[in-house]
């Protein structure tokens, strides 16, 4: 059986400072201890410490500030650096279509249902504000990749909008980053579907008018139904493209 490799010193020091930033509730902003102090209290070495401070910063938890009053503090990274991260980690994976509705299934429709009701008449009116962007039908590919974009901007909309559910929230805005980059790398707006925008802004418009009039059951049927369509329109863009039917892009 394999095991997994042991981790490198400065590595283990960095787990081992995140559990002392943990147990000591630090908030971001406030000071690490200096180099002096954390070589004494984790014994190791002022390169160790270094490297361990830089694994840190790598991983957007520690900034370091240089000139008077500098030092290592703690940082809070953002919902853009994680996603960021993340989607990086997936660049090469063999992620399909199937694979991130497989997801959004499991969690938008709930999410709608959960908003019945919920939303104040402002953010309604900044929603369907929003639906202008790909009320139209698409005549060449960049405006459809467009109106696409716009389209999953909505649903990150209505994410924010879930209140203390910040896991809720990160995993949707999550999914939807690796779908725009799928759509974006692999050209799945091409060829041009001309009612894609219009579909999923008469989608968007009836899931907020049942959010309007808080019935629960009908926006979750709705964003159900609104999420397998997508899925197979989004499939027959990615069968289209797997199987070489598109040409390839002028240098």
């Amino acid at each position: 059986m394999l095991k997994n490799a042991p981790q490198r010193r400065p590595y283990q020091v960095a787990e081992t400072i995140k559990c002392w930033i943990v147990d000591r509730q630090l908030k971001p902003g406030d000071r690490l201890p200096s180099e002096s102090e954390l070589m004494d209290t984790l014994q190791v070495s002022k390169g160790t410490v270094r490297e361990s401070t830089r694994v840190l910063e790598a991983q957007g938890l520690v900034e370091t500030r240089t000139g008077p009053g500098g030092g290592a503090f703690v940082r809070e990274m953002s919902d853009a650096k994680a996603v960021s991260l993340l989607s990086n980690y997936l660049f090469f994976k063999d992620i399909s279509i199937k694979d991130i509705y497989q997801i959004r299934l499991a969690l938008e429709p709930e999410l709608a249902a959960s908003l019945a009701g919920k939303v104040s008449p402002v953010d309604l009116a900044r929603l369907r504000g929003s639906l202008h962007s790909y009320s139209g039908p698409a005549d060449d590919s960049e405006t459809e990749r467009q109106q696409h974009l716009d389209s999953l901007h909505f649903h990150l909309m209505l994410a924010e909008l879930a209140g203390g559910n910040q896991l809720l929230t990160f995993i949707i805005r999550f999914t939807i980053q690796v779908l725009s980059d799928l759509t974006i790398y692999h050209r799945l707006y091409e060829p041009v579907t001309r009612d894609l925008g219009q579909t999923g802004c008469r989608y968007h418009a009836e899931i907020l008018d049942a959010i309007e009039q808080g019935d629960a059951e009908s926006a979750y049927n709705i964003m159900r139904e609104h999420m397998l369509d997508a899925q197979r329109v989004m499939n027959r863009q990615e069968a289209q493209v797997r199987r070489g039917f598109l040409p390839e892009p002028l240098a």
